[in-house]
């Protein structure tokens, strides 16, 4: 029992000793806590200085940089201040003394340091800035006076006749030159140069340019411009205007020429970007001048439409291809061209109309028609006209084709600006031919002169036959100026052979009216119940004996009666006919005419009744054989 006691008690120190063990332990545990808190929290607080601290490093560092940059800065700007003497010594000097290389290269540096202070906005650069800016204004005038003067050596005007006689190209400025000028333009085109120069928008060396060449091309077209306006007025008031008489081909080949060469200078001397506005500043004053002439030979044009309106077309061509060709070397001048050519176009479209007009005005105006029933000179006037149409066949086809197809048939009113400009649903099918709408023009013409003609003729002369005769020989006039011109080409479709053809007949058959009286005259009646035929011989031929003694007494007086009325009839028409003018054409063809109308049916009444008189002569004029002797005397 003492030996268990003895041990329990010695357990239960023992755990009396874990227990204090543990007591202990635990307040180390907390002590450990406690410490690992503190230091947490003193890790935190270090951190957060080491952030503070690297923070004002960096901004420290930048504070450093921007420093050293200032510095350098500082440097730079005191270092063009500091040689402000050397550059105003050479700006002073000039480009004459110094060398334009020389010079070009101080203006540069100048413009830089300038660039350089108006980045720093420092209050200590503003006076040198301003001695510098008076240095680079000083130097962008002795560079705009340089190139004036260059350029001044050059401005003599040439005489475009010589060139174009000759076939020479026309004169461009020396290389040497070429090279100065575009070096002082390279420059006086920057920024700098022209915010130094009045912030000019358009550079100097482009106004200089024009003003100087833009005169030298001017004077040089100007006797040009003059021959022009002479040449085409040049003729009698009657005449119709000849192709190339006018000097207005001639100029404006001077004007293609002379603006070529210009555009070869400019395009080296100036930046690509610069060539359209530089060759359109040099050109405008000579193409002002060019539209004044045109506008001058507009005025005489219409004043003179039936004759000049030919001019018109000749000046169209022309001015449309030399303004194409310029438009394709340079990209510019289209517009001013097509504005100079506006009006003479418009005066070219309302003259089609006009033409057509004035034959009706002329024809009705005729106060007498030839009693010969010759043609008219205005029939070969007006196809005179025709035939000088077709040497204008571009013009012609640009101005039909925007009238449209017939809408020459009414003049455009002029009490409306825009009455020529509006065109009608006929002139937006691009797809006529073009010839077509020319043959359709000429036909047009035509037609409207022939029924002037036919109407005045039953006014004025005083049978159909000799109205005929009229008719018929305009018609042979028409058809051969038709033939022995490009008009047959133009005219070999569209039916128009076939419309002239119709007025011939018109003309035949109104002169073969006279001659249904002798055709009258060789009418009998034959009654079929009256007894057998009339004999005939062996051979088919009636016997003219047989059928007179089958006639009554009344019956051989009716006969005899015809044959002189026959021979009364085609006596008076014969002379009639022989008296008549007739074109050579026209007179065999009514010769033609008549002897088939007449010979059958003499032939078949001499045959029947020729015995009449018994061989006399008395009634019976003619046999056959004299008859058709007479016929062909005709023609």
């Amino acid at each position: 029992m003492k030996t268990r006691d003895a041990a329990y008690a010695e357990e239960s120190a023992e755990v009396e000793v874990l227990i204090a063990e543990a007591a202990k332990f635990d307040a180390i545990s907390k002590q450990i806590k406690a410490s690992l808190g503190r230091l947490e929290q003193g890790g935190q607080i270090g951190k957060n200085n080491v952030k503070s601290v690297y923070s004002k490093t960096q901004v420290l560092q930048v504070m450093n940089n921007n420093i050293d940059m200032v510095l350098v800065a500082i440097d730079k700007m005191l270092g063009p201040s500091e040689d402000k003497g050397r550059e105003e010594r050479i700006i002073r000097a000039g480009p004459d003394r110094v060398g334009l290389p020389d010079y070009l290269a101080s203006l540069k540096r100048i413009d830089r340091a300038l660039t350089q202070m108006s980045s720093t906005n420092l209050r200590i650069n503003q006076q040198a800035m301003g001695d510098l800016n008076e240095l680079l204004s000083e130097g962008n005038n002795r560079l705009q006076a340089l190139f004036r003067s260059t350029l001044s050596e050059h401005v003599q005007p040439v005489e475009p006749l010589h060139n174009i006689a000759k076939e020479l190209p026309f004169p461009v400025l020396p290389q040497e030159q070429v090279s100065m000028l575009g070096a002082i333009d390279s420059f006086l085109s920057s920024t700098a140069a022209r915010d130094a120069s009045s912030n000019l928008r358009e550079s100097p060396s482009i106004r200089i340019y024009a003003e100087l060449r833009g005169a030298y091309l001017s004077g040089s077209l100007h006797n040009l411009s003059a021959a022009s306006i002479s040449t085409s007025k040049r003729k009698a008031s009657d005449e119709i205007y000849r192709q190339g008489t006018s000097g207005i081909g001639t100029y404006a080949g001077g004007i293609e020429g002379i603006f070529s060469a210009e555009f070869s200078n400019i395009s080296a001397i100036f930046s690509r970007e610069d060539w359209g506005v530089a060759f359109d500043a040099t050109c405008r004053k000579a193409l002002a001048e060019f539209a004044k002439t045109l506008r001058e030979l507009n005025m005489h044009i219409k004043s003179n439409l039936p004759t000049d309106c030919f001019l018109a077309y000749e000046i169209v061509e022309i001015v449309t291809n030399v303004g194409y060709r310029l438009d394709q070397l340079s990209g510019q001048l289209k517009l001013p061209f097509a504005d100079a050519l506006k009006p003479i176009r418009e005066t070219a479209k309302s003259s089609l109309a006009e033409l057509i007009e004035d034959v009706r005005r002329r024809v009705s105006s005729m106060q007498t028609l030839p009693s010969d029933g010759s043609s008219v000179p205005f029939t070969t006037e007006v196809m005179t006209r025709m035939q000088t149409l077709t040497l204008y066949p571009q013009s012609l086809a640009s101005v039909m084709a925007s009238l449209g197809d017939g809408n020459w048939q009414t003049i455009p009113s002029t009490n409306s600006a825009s009455s020529m400009s509006l065109p009608s649903l006929k002139s937006f099918d691009v797809g006529a031919n073009t010839t077509q709408l020319l043959a359709h023009y000429i036909m047009d013409t035509i037609e409207t002169l022939l029924t002037s003609l036919d109407a005045k003729a039953r006014v004025l002369l005083k049978s159909r036959s000799i109205a005929g005769v009229f008719i018929a020989n305009n018609v042979a006039v028409i058809d051969r100026m038709v033939r022995s011109s490009d008009l047959s080409t133009v005219l070999s479709s569209g039916g128009a052979s076939a419309k002239i053809e119709t007025w011939r007949r018109k003309g035949t058959s109104a002169y073969l009216e006279s001659w249904r009286e002798p055709c009258s005259a060789l009418m009998d009646v034959q009654y079929t119940n009256r007894g057998a035929r009339p004999p005939s011989g062996s051979n088919g031929v009636i016997d003219s004996a047989a059928v007179i003694k089958q006639l009554g007494s009344k019956d051989k007086d009716s006969i005899k009666e015809k044959f002189k009325s026959f021979n009364a009839s085609f006596d008076e028409l014969s002379a009639r006919h022989k008296s008549l003018h007739m074109e050579r054409e026209v007179r065999s063809l009514l010769a033609r005419e008549v002897q088939a109308m007449i010979e059958p049916l003499y032939a078949r009444f001499w045959d029947r009744y020729h015995e009449v008189d018994k061989g006399k002569g008395k009634y019976v004029k003619y046999d056959k054989g004299s008859l058709s002797a007479q016929l062909a005397a005709l023609g």
